[in-house]
């Protein structure tokens, strides 16, 4: 057994005690967590406002607290930016993490309290390594260096008090000097605004390096592999990094990278380990080899809440952790130790276990198709789509769908908008385990589709290589956290697409 993978599984038995119990208790630990957030911020204007000090429960905090979003709670957030204290939480917030989000160029400052990179931010990457030194004690991923592809936002003073930039750049700023120690490229070169010439700085940086893992969006990282094999001359990554070993991805669904990965590092022995981190928090992490789902973890300083979304407008139907149901779509509301109370972050779940609590990433309250009742979500698209390329031989770099709608007298229809790294040996065929593949996943579309007696069979417009990425371009959105909109209830995107 290597070293450091031994020290690690020594040090992690403790905090697989404290694992252990939020997963035998998840009831418990999270009524603990939200009433000591209460505690600590009673004071603050927020905390006064709402009467903090007379909640004493989970149903009182929720009759008493309203849901909010980015909008509703910016009020709040820009006088902490501005370095008003006590407003949202009792410490100083001197960091805000910058993001653009995917469906507007505004952009959004989100608190980062030390509490909350303390127990959120900083600890769900040493518990992915301490699980995965776990699973995998054999492991020599540590005695090379591990690589992340972030964003380029670089910390900018706002003012006195506060500083901004996007969560790669403030986590590079909080990262303890012995993880540091371990991490490519070089701290200027990770921060460099043009997405172009930071991918060939950090060719040249990191190519005579012992490689073992690597972190980011699938997306971006493909960009980044695919341009190393170019820089290099090399058929594969392992010609250039042959200790490569782990994958630690997580912003947008993997599996359609997948197959592309596969080729692009050609080893049984690669490992790919999915997290759900945000600016707003930690959240999850796959914590089971043979299962793509992820354990929630219930004890970093963030207290859960569950809306269905077929209830979205309705937010008395919000539920904690402890009464969650299997296979229903949840909107995620978070309460944390950054100050965000019953914050709607706009991702979407679906637990896949209750007893330990596990989810799976199903999109965005926002990113869906309903124009005709069919309430088409990414997860449904993921799934299709990767049958279809089964099915074809297909391999797919980038997506997005769209309505076209009923024109008078006529039907509607999803038009699907694909870049082919690999085209289908049968289009037809392809469109058609799509669509059987939807309808099989969804009950709403398979009753718009029958005898198209409200859908008709899905469109295919296949798109030159490039074309997502010179979108993404001229919109300013390469890399980092940005991410192509794969559903859509509106033409927008794909109207743009098709002219770009």
């Amino acid at each position: 057994m290597a070293l450091i993978p031994t020290v690690l599984e020594k040090l992690f038995r403790q905090r697989q005690k404290e694992i252990y119990h939020f997963c035998s208790n998840p009831a418990e630990v999270q009524r603990r967590e939200l009433l000591d957030l209460i505690e600590y911020a009673a004071d603050t204007e927020f905390g006064k406002t709402y009467d903090f000090k007379g909640i004493d429960s989970i149903e009182k905090f929720q009759r008493r607290v309203p849901v909010c979003d980015y909008d509703s709670f910016y009020g709040y957030f820009d006088r902490a930016r501005q370095g008003e204290k006590n407003v949202i939480w009792p410490t100083p917030i001197r960091w805000f993490a910058k993001s653009s989000g995917t469906t507007s160029n505004k952009s959004k400052f989100i608190p980062v309290s030390r509490e909350s990179l303390r127990d959120s931010h900083l600890r769900g990457p040493r518990d992915l390594l301490g699980m995965f030194a776990t699973m995998y004690p054999e492991t020599k991923v540590f005695n090379g260096k591990f690589m992340t592809l972030g964003g380029s936002h670089r910390i900018e003073r706002v003012n006195d008090m506060a500083s901004s930039g996007d969560l790669s750049a403030i986590m590079i700023d909080n990262t303890p000097w012995w993880a540091s120690m371990s991490r490519l490229p070089k701290v200027d070169t990770a921060l460099i605004p043009d997405f172009e010439h930071k991918i060939e700085r950090i060719c040249r940086e990191t190519i005579s390096k012992n490689v073992t893992s690597i972190a980011g969006a699938p997306s971006w990282n493909l960009v980044l592999l695919q341009r190393i094999l170019e820089y290099t001359g090399k058929n594969n990554i392992l010609e250039v990094w042959p200790n490569m070993e782990l994958f630690m991805h997580g912003g947008m669904g993997f599996e359609p990278y997948r197959s592309q990965f596969e080729v692009l590092i050609p080893t049984d022995n690669m490992k790919y380990v999915e997290s759900y981190n945000a600016s707003e928090g930690f959240f999850a992490i796959q914590n089971e080899p043979t299962r793509r789902d992820m354990l929630l973890m219930l004890d970093y300083g963030i207290f859960y809440e569950f809306l269905p979304t077929d209830s979205l407008n309705d937010y008395s139907k919000a539920v904690s952790a402890a009464d969650v149901k299997l296979g229903v779509n949840y909107a995620v509301i978070i309460t944390t130790s950054a100050g965000l109370w019953r914050y709607m972050i706009g991702d979407t779940v679906e637990f896949t276990s209750l007893s330990p609590h596990k989810i799976k990433i199903t999109g965005r309250t926002k990113h869906f198709i309903n124009a005709f009742g069919e309430e088409i979500i990414i997860d449904n698209a993921e799934q299709a789509l990767s049958a279809a390329c089964s099915g074809t031989g297909a391999v797919i770099a980038e997506y997005t769908a769209a309505p076209i709608y009923m024109n008078e007298g006529g039907k509607g229809c999803h038009e699907w908008l694909i870049e082919f790294t690999h085209k289908p040996d049968d289009v037809d065929k392809f469109v058609d385990i799509l669509d059987l593949k939807l309808q099989e996943l969804n009950s709403d579309y398979e009753a718009k589709r029958f005898n198209s007696t409200t859908l008709n069979r899905p469109q295919l417009t296949e798109l030159p290589s490039g074309t997502f990425y010179r979108w993404m371009e001229c919109r300013g959105k390469l890399g980092g956290q940005n991410k192509v909109p794969r559903l859509a209830n509106t033409r927008e995107y794909v109207d743009q697409l098709k002219n770009c």
